[in-house]
């Protein structure tokens, strides 16, 4: 149970860091390229999904890829935009709780996914308008490779 509260903490602290001054279409082409580009450097096969404003405007499925990640990449998207947090963290809150998602959320589940690999894009002064998802790694590696993609533009961006 220490270890689900710990690493809570740890998520609610990417959340709180990785929050934009701006975010548009230009900037979701160079998050999704910069997730492709470390991906393939890695020999890593994933699904890229960016969603703003309800609207996706990147899409890119790997090879090595089906059509089964491009729809957890959509699940795990509609929990950030429904919850406002990574579907990472909210997987971890309900184990925290001694339950699952599945089980305790009574959502569809064809609908919503949470499974580590999506995080909210939040707009400083705004709030959120979007989500990065990718698919095809364990949980933990999915989630990881978008926060380190993330951190990158937002500790670029001018202040």
């Amino acid at each position: 149970m220490d270890d689900y509260v710990q690493l809570l903490d740890q998520l609610r602290q990417q959340e709180e860091e990785l929050q934009f001054r701006r975010f548009d279409n230009d900037t979701a082409l160079r998050i999704g390229l910069r997730l492709v580009e470390v991906a393939k450097a890695a020999n890593k096969a994933i699904t890229v999904d960016i969603v703003r404003n309800g609207q996706q405007v990147f899409h890119c499925a790997l090879a090595g890829t089906a059509p089964d990640n491009d729809e957890w990449a959509r699940r795990k998207g509609n929990v950030v935009t429904r919850f406002g947090h990574s579907s990472y963290y909210m997987g971890t809150h309900y184990r925290a709780r001694g339950t699952t998602f599945e089980e305790a959320s009574r959502l569809d589940l064809n609908q919503y996914a949470a499974h580590g690999g999506a995080f909210p894009i939040v707009v400083k002064d705004v709030g959120l308008i979007g989500s990065v998802a990718v698919s095809g790694l364990p949980q933990a590696e999915d989630h990881e490779l978008v926060v380190g993609v993330l951190r990158e533009f937002v500790r670029s961006e001018p202040s």
